[in-house]
């Protein structure tokens, strides 16, 4: 995530291509853009899911359950596919099983192995969220996606125009 509200501007860009000069500072700016763009969309699924009092690691676990047939994942399964270490996904499964969203599934076999099953008030709460959403936010929110999708599409394709002007310049290709 970019924390960074306040974006270089064109007199401190040239200020850095003049102390660096190898890097092209319009590659600087929508490579910026880019991320500022992320940002503001994890930002805002974050203040969405906050009036469902979900977290986004939490949502997400959710979200990983429910794709599965059976609704179950081990925790290092789901640590996997969230791209968070173990420990956190505990963090994440343990605040998921205190509000009921998820169950611990004990394995008969192997007493420290255990599986998490989304619960039926888990399927309820991302019901909920996409009831929500598409009720309000994402009618709401569709001009603004697109707008942001046409400006990473415009910004990624001055990058590249960038990047290969600069390797063309620099005999990289």
């Amino acid at each position: 995530m970019l924390q960074l509200k306040d974006l270089p501007d064109a007199i401190v860009l040239k200020k850095f291509a003049e102390r660096y000069a190898d890097v092209d500072s319009r590659s600087v700016t929508h490579f910026l853009n880019i991320l500022r763009i992320g940002t503001e969309l994890a930002e805002s699924l974050d203040r969405f899911l906050a009036t469902h009092g979900l977290l986004q690691g939490r949502w997400w676990v959710l979200i990983l359950l429910m794709r599965e047939d059976d609704l179950t994942s081990t925790p290092s399964e789901l640590a996997e596919k969230a791209g968070v270490s173990r420990a956190t996904m505990s963090g994440l499964i343990n605040g998921l099983l205190r509000d009921g969203l998820v169950d611990r599934q004990e394995d008969n076999n192997d007493r420290r192995s255990y599986s998490i099953q989304l619960t039926a008030a888990g399927q309820d709460k991302l019901d909920e969220c996409y009831s929500r959403a598409t009720e309000r936010r994402f009618t709401k929110s569709a001009n603004a996606f697109e707008r942001a999708k046409q400006s990473i599409r415009l910004t990624f394709f001055g990058c590249i125009v960038s990047w290969l002007i600069n390797w063309k310049l620099n005999g990289i290709i």
